[in-house]
């Protein structure tokens, strides 16, 4: 299996018609293509296209199955069966049966008289009829791996809001793992009431009559009991760390996921390090939920086992524990209001302190470049400044609370063994020297669960404050919707704006007012106008990034917000004023994640865009690994790598916002060449201030503060628009200044 079977090949791609028509389709892709029409039995429309292999893996795995359809919005579920159980599955919803070669089919139906299930042809679908198979026949096909699907109904966890409750709902989803380590906790708890016995027994018994015989049984249970408490205990720790992992990698796959579901307009509107710092603060939450409230959680197995044995032991001794520990719980419990609001504070104090490094390096070029080191020094000197003022108010506060509870504290520790001495002296009936011992070794593993948990209730207003900062990120409106549902048509190309408007978040100037012109299939667009007129506004709604616009903007007769928002944008090419390469080679850069184009088809596209000549001059050519920042290549090299990411998956539909604008005049002259032969086919929106190399478009919409000023044609425009003409003669002044010279000089040596 080559590299072009680890995904579908794009529709329309250059290797399309490298391979041919009358190529065979390969396993991987019958599988998807199976996965996909079953899912369009549960009205969930799938396109293949946005599948993404996991590295390393030729054909698509049931898990890796399950995870793209969920992210699609389905609810799937992979499962190994027999065929005894197979074949009663009758009258269900088609299911993925999974082959040795992988491929895959439909089981439609069953017939467990007959002993066959009727499985059917992902790729010719209800056209053909199923066949009826055997178990012998599908024994030697299927892997004994089916995949179950369904649509999600309800809100599921990947999309619910973020808050101590689904969190909670995270953790509770491991009842296995929790069912075990309760049962190991309940277990530690009852064999930790022994030992205090045994010493109880050692001093009453032992050491008051001398018997040595005693003294070596009981030093065996001793052994015994404590060998169990150190493997149990080795077991739960084991446990508590798989769940804690488990939940850890949960939450922060949920996170990503989360996050990369916002729309584009909330990281426009926000600073990029306010953000990370109040998503990143989850992790204390996390932290706090497998950390000290699950030790606590744990600990309080030991107080329902041990607090009976400690009211048969002294019922005023064990009255005066709790006592002292429900007044610490009281003092903490008063002291959580105030102590949130400070530590609200504390937290956008350091928010605002990892902005500003995290802007300092991100500008660090701009920064050195401009020598601004003193000015960033003494924004982060003022954010630490307010970092430890209010940190320093926080520490003063628990330190008061803390120093109230101390002496509760130490009662308990201290106090009760003086207490219980007393109580011994003045009345032995009550509490012998053994029982002494024994309530104190008790006592200290009770009342640990008991100031743990009313300590607890400190950390809970940092938890809250922080779970608040990062609900705030995570629980913005987001695109899933858009990414997983809506009409996938075949991109033509065709443009057309009826009345459209649009209005930026928090603004009450329109940025487009009453728009309307449309364009056929194939046509080249040029967008002009001063700045601020709409033209990038325009490619902003095309793109999907804004769609609280009014009127209609329909590409192919259909509006662009009944679209799938995943299909839209893979239909699209874009390139941009400032484009981003990621860490990686060439290759990777032009395939942009998308492993099933070959070495031709990044050749074609880079030859398109005017990059190979200088890609095949590097040492390593398409393996050449571009540095984070592209700090190893030059503006217009990265602004050809990018057109040739964006041509070479063929869309129908390409849109260059500003791309030549970092170019050298040579490579603009090599691009602007190429643009008519990369527009062929497809329709071309192009961005421009230079309007010379916009000449050669089919239409040019001239745009004047949100208006449609006009759209013709370059020649007809020069005659009868004159914003356009005004342009044009700015542009081309310093042409019609050397001509006049010129004429000058003539006159001047023919007087």
């Amino acid at each position: 299996m080559d590299q072009t079977d680890h995904v579908p090949e794009q529709a329309g791609s250059p290797s399309d018609t490298h391979r041919g028509q009358g190529a065979p389709v390969s396993a991987p892709v019958i599988r998807l293509k199976a996965v996909a029409a079953a899912a369009k039995y549960h009205g969930l429309e799938l396109d293949i296209r946005d599948f993404a292999a996991e590295p390393g893996e030729d054909t698509p795995s049931p898990a890796t199955l399950v995870r793209w359809l969920e992210d699609q919005g389905a609810v799937a579920k992979a499962v190994r069966i027999k065929w005894r159980y197979l074949v009663k599955m009758t009258n269900s919803p088609p299911i993925v049966l999974m082959f040795r070669d992988g491929s895959a089919a439909l089981m439609v139906n069953a017939t467990p008289d007959r002993g066959v299930v009727w499985l059917q042809d992902p790729l010719k679908g209800a056209a053909v009829a199923a066949v009826p198979v055997d178990e012998l026949r599908l024994s030697q096909i299927w892997t004994g791996d089916i995949l179950l699907i369904k649509r999600r109904r309800g809100e599921s966890e990947a999309d619910a809001p973020v808050s101590l409750g689904w969190l909670a709902n995270m953790v509770l989803r491991e009842k296995r793992s929790l069912r075990d380590i309760g049962i190991a906790s309940m277990t530690l708890s009852v064999l930790q009431i022994f030992p205090p016995l045994i010493v109880m027994q050692v001093i009453d018994k032992v050491v008051g009559y001398h018997s040595m015989s005693t003294l070596v049984s009981i030093s065996g249970l001793l052994f015994i009991f404590s060998l169990y408490e150190v493997l149990i205990g080795y077991g739960r720790r084991e446990l508590s760390m798989v769940l804690t992992t488990r939940i850890d990698s949960r939450i922060s796959l949920h996170l990503f996921s989360r996050l990369l579901s916002l729309p584009l307009e909330y990281f426009e509107r926000q600073q990029t390090g306010n953000v990370l710092g109040r998503v990143t603060a989850i992790y204390k939450v996390r932290d706090f939920l497998t950390g000290r409230l699950m030790t606590t959680v744990l600990d309080l197995f030991t107080l329902v086992v041990v607090l009976p044995f400690l009211f048969i032991l002294s019922a005023t001794l064990a009255w005066m524990t709790v006592a002292c520990a429900g007044l610490i719980g009281l003092v903490v419990v008063v002291a959580m209001s105030p102590l949130a609001k400070l530590m609200v504070q504390q937290l956008a104090a350091d928010r605002d302190r990892s902005a500003v490094l995290y802007e300092s390096v991100a500008g660090i070029r701009t920064l050195k470049t401009l020598a601004l080191e003193p000015i960033r020094k003494q924004a982060w000197d003022d954010t630490t400044a307010n970092v430890i003022r209010w940190k320093l108010a926080v520490g003063r506060f628990s330190n008061w609370t803390q120093t109230i509870v101390m002496p509760l504290d130490l009662f308990i520790n201290r106090g009760i063994i003086l207490v219980g001495a007393y109580l011994a002296l003045v009345s032995p009936s009550t509490v012998g020297m053994g029982g002494l011992v024994a309530f104190m070794m008790l006592g200290g593993r009770v009342a640990a669960p008991l100031v743990g948990l009313a300590r607890l209730m400190d950390e809970f207003n940092e938890v809250m404050a922080s779970l608040g900062e990062a609900a705030s990120v995570l629980n913005q409106p987001t695109e899933t919707r858009a990414l997983t549902t809506g009409m996938r048509p075949r991109i033509k190309g065709a443009l057309s704006f009826e009345d459209v408007n649009f209005a930026y978040p928090g603004s009450t100037r329109l940025a487009l007012k009453d728009v309307n012109f449309s364009v056929p299939a194939g046509t080249m667009l040029g967008l002009v106008g001063r700045s601020g007129s709409g033209k990038s506004t325009i490619t902003r709604l095309l793109q999907g990034v804004s769609r609280s616009y009014t009127g209609y903007l329909k590409l192919d007769g259909v509006d662009l917000r009944e679209i799938n928002l995943t299909h839209l944008r893979r239909s699209f090419g874009v390139v941009l004023q400032d484009n981003f390469l990621f860490r990686g080679t060439i290759r990777d850069n032009i395939t942009a994640g998308r492993p099933g184009f070959t070495i031709d088809d990044v050749v074609h596209a880079a030859r398109m865009a005017g990059a190979e000549e200088f890609i095949e001059r590097m040492p390593a050519g398409y393996e050449t690994f571009i540095e984070e920042g592209s700090t190893n290549i030059s503006g217009g090299q990265r602004q050809r790598l990018a057109i040739a990411r964006a041509v070479i998956t063929d869309p129908k539909l390409m849109i260059l916002d500003e791309a030549t604008s970092a170019l050298d005049p040579e490579s603009e002259a090599l691009v602007n060449a190429n643009l008519e032969r990369i527009g062929k086919g497809r329709t071309m929106v192009i961005v421009s201030h230079r309007l010379s190399s916009l000449v050669n478009c089919d239409q040019i919409c001239v745009m004047d503060q949100g208006e449609v000023a006009d759209i013709a044609p370059h020649d007809v425009l020069l005659e009868r628009c004159d914003i356009y003409r005004t342009l044009w003669m700015q542009q081309n002044r310093h042409t019609e200044g050397r001509s006049s010279s010129a004429g000058a000089s003539l006159i001047a040596e023919g007087e």
